[in-house]
């Protein structure tokens, strides 16, 4: 029993970094996850099948691994189950935040009761419960609410059935989408925060916080909020930047946490900061295990490892500095030497028949393609963040850099759709799959004015666009601009380069009614124009 291990909470994606770093500082490696065919499962030197919801029974595992395996530290990452670590390490004496600071950063109620009590900013609520929901509506509830605001699950992660209501009529949906994504059945109505997004790590232990990520989020379609990707380090003023900081501080502290990591996502509004959440671990995102090692060259995981360990992470006290700020802890920070991007593509609702352009892994200053997407999928327009196709990584000397190369491998990666699919025929020909007012937004940022000129244009012309003959030839004349040629669309792709990847991959093309074809491109992309040749 002389060597030491871990229990990791999660074997999918997110939790490689905590099973690879765990490993790197000798540990033996338990594993627990509801799949057994997660993708990390092969990566544990043990593997049980527990669901991370079981809080009993995860601790009731813990304690027969301390007494049996050296249990030194149980740890989870980029998983909605931080409550369950704290709950099963106070059960076998191990380092954590403790249960009830735990939860507080886990139920959206109890975190904003703690913001309001300790004068954090963030915005005012209502609680909702799933058996009052009958409640809103009643004139004298709707009438105490303001729009736009913001409906989400007390206990979810991802997006996942948040969304902005903005006005009485969205209300009722919206609430009862929101309860379906709660496990506990509850869910917060708040105030819109408008402003810049951002995302911050931190590390907190023995009095100290250090800061270990600092990144710009890139949020999208409305009224949902997708994470389209995040840029790090941020490009923020320093003096926003530090208030920023200090009211993330404030939060963590006001959550009771003191030994873990600590995620915030937070807005720079024009009443200044406001903390959307914080959570108790590390985020996921590929924040904390991908863009910030390689923007910093600091292994955050591992530094958050020995610290559940009881150990000093030398490597992150050696490449951090003091930050002027008095507060409740002894605030550092951790910087980044380059730039890291992170971008994910979407698509259309269908099947998927052929996905192209994964070859592109050596691109330069591209260090990841993750794709989500395969062949013979089910994919959708994504309302969350669970629902987007894939991800890129890039590393750079520069911002400019690593954005571009993430944009450059994106727009070359296409999902193609299987033909005589009714939800891609429906939202090809503009039809509201969700009953949403401007949801999904058409594939290109055109002005509604174009749209509908490119509308009149292609039914007054509409002729059968000849087999195997370039579309480029077939450019309706109000859209035949460089300013309008070059718009792109969600995937970063231009209408010109739509054309030319079309032209590629359907060389050989039967006749293409010219009206559908230019619908379907305005619509769908290239996704829509591929489809509109089957």
């Amino acid at each position: 029993m002389s060597s030491k291990s871990i229990l990791i909470l999660g074997a999918g994606l997110m939790q490689k970094p905590a099973i690879d770093s765990a490993k790197s500082l000798g540990l033996k490696v338990f594993v627990i996850d509801a799949n057994p065919d997660a993708l990390c499962v092969p990566l544990a030197d043990v593997f049980k099948q527990i669901d991370l919801k079981d809080r009993d029974k995860i601790a009731e595992y813990a304690v027969e691994l301390k007494e049996k395996e050296n249990l030194v530290s149980i740890f989870t990452a980029g998983t909605d189950f931080s409550a369950n670590v704290a709950y099963a390490s106070e059960k076998t004496g191990l380092l954590s935040h403790s249960y009830e600071a735990a939860l507080n950063a886990s139920d959206k109620t109890l975190m904003r009761n703690c913001f309001d009590k300790a004068k954090v900013s963030s915005p005012k609520f209502i609680k909702i419960e799933r058996n009052r929901i009958c409640e809103i509506l009643t004139p004298e509830y709707v009438s105490k609410i303001t729009y736009p605001c913001v409906v989400k699950p007390v206990d979810n992660m991802g997006a996942r059935g948040c969304r902005m209501i903005r006005d009485k009529s969205e209300l009722l949906f919206s609430v009862e989408e929101a309860i379906k994504y709660s496990r506990s059945g509850n869910c917060i109505l708040e105030e819109y925060m408008c402003g810049p997004e951002f995302s911050i790590d931190a590390l907190v232990y023995d009095g100290t916080m250090t800061i270990t990520g600092f990144a710009d989020r890139h949020i999208y379609y409305p009224p949902y909020f997708i994470e389209m990707g995040h840029t790090m380090p941020t490009d923020i003023s320093n003096d926003k930047y530090m208030e920023l900081v200090k009211t993330f501080a404030d939060g963590v502290h006001a959550l009771g946490l003191t030994r873990g990591a600590a995620k915030a996502d937070i807005k720079y509004t024009e009443n200044g900061p406001m903390i959307g959440e914080i959570a108790a671990r590390l985020s996921g995102g590929y924040m904390s295990g991908w863009t910030y090692p390689y923007s910093s060259d600091l292994n955050l995981t591992k530094a958050a490892i020995q610290i559940s360990c009881g150990l000093t992470p030398d490597e992150l006290e050696a490449n951090r500095h003091g930050l002027p700020v008095d507060g409740h802890f002894k605030l550092y920070q951790a910087d980044s030497k380059n730039v890291s991007a992170e971008r994910a593509w979407i698509s259309i609702p269908g099947i998927v028949k052929k996905v192209h352009g994964l070859d592109a892994e050596n691109t330069e200053y591209v260090k990841h393609i993750f794709p989500r997407a395969k062949e013979g999928d089910k994919v959708c327009f994504p309302r969350n963040n669970v629902e987007k196709c894939g991800n890129v990584i890039s590393v750079a000397d520069t911002r400019e850099r690593a954005v571009s190369a993430c944009e450059k491998v994106i727009s070359g990666i296409i999902l193609e759709l299987e033909k005589d699919n009714p939800e891609t025929e429906s939202f090809l020909m503009g039809n509201n799959l969700f009953n949403e007012k401007d949801f999904p937004p058409y594939a290109f940022n055109l002005s509604n004015s174009v749209i509908e000129e490119m509308y009149e244009e292609v039914a007054q012309k509409d002729f059968m666009m000849p087999a195997n003959i370039g579309v480029k030839n077939f450019i309706p004349e109000c859209l035949n601009k460089p300013e309008i040629l070059s718009v792109k669309d969600w995937n970063y792709i231009s209408i010109e380069k739509t054309l030319e990847l079309f032209d590629k991959l359907k060389n050989e093309h039967k006749e293409i009614s010219y009206r559908k074809f230019w619908t379907y491109l305005v619509r769908g992309g290239i996704q829509g124009a591929l489809y509109a040749a089957e």
